[in-house]
């Protein structure tokens, strides 16, 4: 039984043999799985596009929030830049009214509510001492003080109340200091927002196959840059 194959092959026809045998041999081959890389490709257009999604719209909604941690974080490190907003301090004195003691007892909140109607004092009491025939009531907030004297027995008061301007005012809120609860979570969702806008922006130079390596080394000297200033600035 001759093998014909063999002759054909080595024949004038030798290279369409092949060219069968190449096509018998990579018919033996598994198929690529065209749906699992389908699914992927879809998977990474999806996170592109919410990555996208998200960095746009949290870009808009964080730009006032980021825009004044900017500017307030120069005049915090330029104290001297008050934009002509130097302190102001108001003195006041008197006599407290009957009310400030109940039953013959020293009643701070009626001291406190007083002060707070009659002149308009703002802010949160930060601390108060009762020594002797003497108290005090001390007020804070963002670019405010107010200080309250008074004698127990004759119910003289002097009043001390500085205000330090706007732009002391915009420092102390950069700073959270003397503010309330509400603007410390301001803070916090200011964070996040700056986390999250931060966190989609690298996803979607990630998704960038011609700058992503471009970008990494950025990123990456940027980060060097900030581990060198900070370990300087502590020295």
């Amino acid at each position: 039984s001759r093998d014909w194959s063999s002759d054909v092959c080595s024949s004038d026809l030798g290279r369409e043999c092949g060219v069968r045998g190449l096509k018998m041999t990579n018919s033996n081959l598994p198929e690529p799985d065209v749906t699992t890389s389908a699914t992927a490709r879809r998977r990474n257009a999806d996170i592109n596009r919410w990555s996208r999604w998200a960095h746009v719209y949290l870009s808009m909604i964080a730009f006032i929030v980021i825009l004044f941690f900017g500017v307030t974080g120069l005049t915090l490190n330029h104290p001297s830049w008050t934009m002509g907003g130097s302190p102001t301090t108001s003195t006041y004195t008197g006599t407290l009214p009957g009310s400030y003691k109940a039953n013959g007892s020293l009643d701070l909140l009626a001291v406190s509510e007083f002060v707070r109607n009659t002149y308009s004092v703002s802010g949160h009491v930060a601390d108060y001492n009762v020594s002797g025939n003497d108290g005090t009531i001390n007020y804070a907030g963002p670019g405010y003080t107010a200080s309250l004297k008074f004698t127990i027995d004759s119910g003289a008061y002097t009043l001390n109340v500085t205000e330090d301007g706007v732009v002391a005012v915009m420092n102390d809120l950069h700073k959270g200091r003397d503010s309330d609860k509400s603007w410390k979570w301001v803070i916090d969702v200011s964070a996040v927002f700056l986390v999250l806008v931060s966190l989609s922006g690298l996803l979607i130079q990630l998704f960038q196959r011609k700058r992503r390596t471009r970008a990494l080394i950025v990123a990456a000297a940027g980060l060097l840059l900030t581990v060198v200033f900070i370990w300087f600035a502590v020295q």
